[in-house]
């Protein structure tokens, strides 16, 4: 009985021992649940305190309250585009993105389910044999012993084994799993974002590039007929010539900037494809004309710290910092013996018929540790490396706070300034457009010529190009502060459902025959 008493504690004197000397002291591995390692907190994030044009920002939102509540999670229905709603939609059913990213929320719940099972018996199987024996007839002292010289074996057993998680390293590693499969939703989140914003820029994109080709068209039509009056012009007029070859430079210089427009209006519609899912086709055709859609004043933005509640990608990185931290328990835990309980079950027999007889049964059970000792700084330095990895990733999440305020900030100013641009850029407009009726008028009288009329009729829609470029630049601000701000990833909560009449056909896509993209529906634990 004392040897018993004596070899235990022998065996588990080592568990007190690192106490004194280990990586975690005893009242911090109580305290933290009986586990060693860190636990994870939120680390502390740089946030402003308001944004920079806070008040034309207030005020903005005061002149829509009311109007539209939902402004954030739906954005795009601010543009007051009904293409546009279908295209968001069908992009979210089809993009295949976002499909690569759902199967990646797959893959870190499969994980969690393996981090799950180690908590278990790490070690059940069942072994089964049959073997023939010959038994050597002239091993020395054989004939002493009566024995078969050939017999049969039958062997059927079960064993187990579970090392027990007393440092916690099972448990660190539900921990990390868990946090992965976090960080995989907002991942799939944060291309939600980005996709949505990415079909809403590429469509402004063409309806600006669309009516900027109008203006040019026009543009054309006004020079060739200044050409043709030059030509006309050519007997009558000492200079004519001067005049023709002018008005050709003009016209064909204008006409060479066409092609330049249509090249960016096929590769903006291309890449909508490619954001839709479908092969690349015309899809002018399918959605037909359409205005450059109008912005109207911002959502409420609200403080720089909601950012840490909304944007997927600062969630992203704070559940990665987190999965992070639970490692480094995972890492301090082989500082410490494994304690093991191990058995087998089993039975022998050489005929099958007394294989489940009492008397073959045979088996062991008892506890057992390793303990990995003299590792000359292997542990240690795999702490470390865990450790500077999750202050990589702790600072990381911080950037990411900060680089999510400046993209808001670069959103709110494109859209303001572009508000003030586009006002300014139509009074332009208006003025070319009174300036050309005057010339009309006073060129019947005979005061103007056929030439300055021309260049007031070409400086008109030159502003009109770029009013259009204005307007445009406007909606691109506004999609600009609602990604920045993390809006539209609520929409695999709600679902989509385009409202306009009829829906646009596009294909052959995904949709139907292929694989249908996850959506989850819940995290693992609520957002930071």
């Amino acid at each position: 009985m004392h040897q018993i008493r004596i070899g235990l504690l022998i065996s588990f004197s080592p568990c007190l021992l690192v106490f004194l000397c280990g990586c975690t002291p005893l009242s911090e591995y109580i305290h933290n649940g009986f586990k060693v390692g860190p636990n994870y907190a939120t680390p502390p994030a740089p946030v402003a305190k308001d944004w920079i044009d806070a008040k034309e920002v207030i005020d903005a939102a005061d002149k829509r309250k009311d109007k539209n509540p939902d402004d954030l999670t739906k954005w795009w229905k601010n543009l007051n585009d009904p293409v546009l709603d279908q295209l968001i939609c069908l992009a979210y059913q089809q993009n295949l993105t976002l499909r690569e990213a759902g199967f990646r929320i797959l893959q870190a719940r499969a994980q969690l389910g393996i981090a799950v099972g180690n908590s278990f018996p790490q070690s059940q199987f069942m072994t089964g044999s049959y073997d023939r024996i010959a038994n050597s007839a002239e091993t020395a002292g054989i004939g002493l012993i009566s024995r078969a010289r050939f017999i049969n074996q039958w062997n059927l057993g079960f064993s187990v084994a579970w090392e027990m998680d007393f440092w916690g390293r099972f448990r660190r590693s539900i921990e990390s799993a868990g946090a992965t499969l976090d960080a995989s939703v907002e991942e799939y989140d944060d291309v939600l974002v980005t996709l949505l914003s990415d079909v809403a820029t590429n469509y402004v994109q063409m309806r600006t590039l669309e009516k900027r080709i109008e203006y040019a068209k026009e543009n054309v039509a006004i020079q060739s007929d200044t050409m043709e009056n030059a030509k006309a012009r050519l007997k009558a007029e000492k200079n004519g010539e001067l005049i023709l070859n002018q008005a050709v430079a003009l016209l064909r210089q204008t006409e060479a900037g066409i092609p330049e427009l249509e090249i960016g209006l096929r590769q903006t519609t291309n890449r909508l494809c490619v954001l839709l899912g479908i092969p690349p086709e015309e899809l002018r055709e399918k959605l037909g004309k359409g205005p450059i859609p109008m912005a109207e004043p911002p959502a409420v933005v609200g403080i720089p710290a909601d950012l840490l509640r909304r944007r997927p990608d600062v969630r992203r990185a704070e559940r990665q910092a987190a999965a992070q931290a639970a490692l480094i328990g995972v890492a301090e835990s082989e500082f410490y013996p494994h304690i093991l309980l191990s058995g087998t079950l089993g039975y022998t027999a050489e005929q099958f018929k007394n294989v489940f007889r009492g008397s073959a049964l045979n088996g062991s059970f008892g506890p057992s540790f390793h303990w990995d000792i003299l590792n000359y700084g292997r542990i240690l330095n795999n702490v470390r490396l865990q450790d500077a990895k999750f202050q990589e990733l702790m600072v990381a999440y911080q950037n990411s706070v900060l680089t999510a305020q400046k993209e808001v900030e670069d959103g709110l100013v494109q859209f303001i300034k572009a508000q003030r641009r586009a006002m300014l850029q139509q009074e332009c407009v208006d003025a070319a457009d009174k300036a050309e009726k005057i010339a009309k008028q006073v060129r019947k009288a005979g005061g103007v010529d056929f030439t300055t009329l021309s260049l007031i009729q070409q400086n008109k829609v030159q502003q009109e190009d770029t009013l259009a470029q204005a307007q445009g630049e406007i909606a691109l601000g506004l999609i600009q502060i609602y990604r920045a701000l993390g809006g539209g990833w609520q929409i695999r909560l709600t679902g989509c459902e385009p409202n306009a009449s009829p829906p646009i056909q596009l294909g052959p896509g995904l949709s139907d025959d292929g694989a249908p993209a996850p959506r989850p529906v819940a995290r693992f634990g609520p957002p930071s």
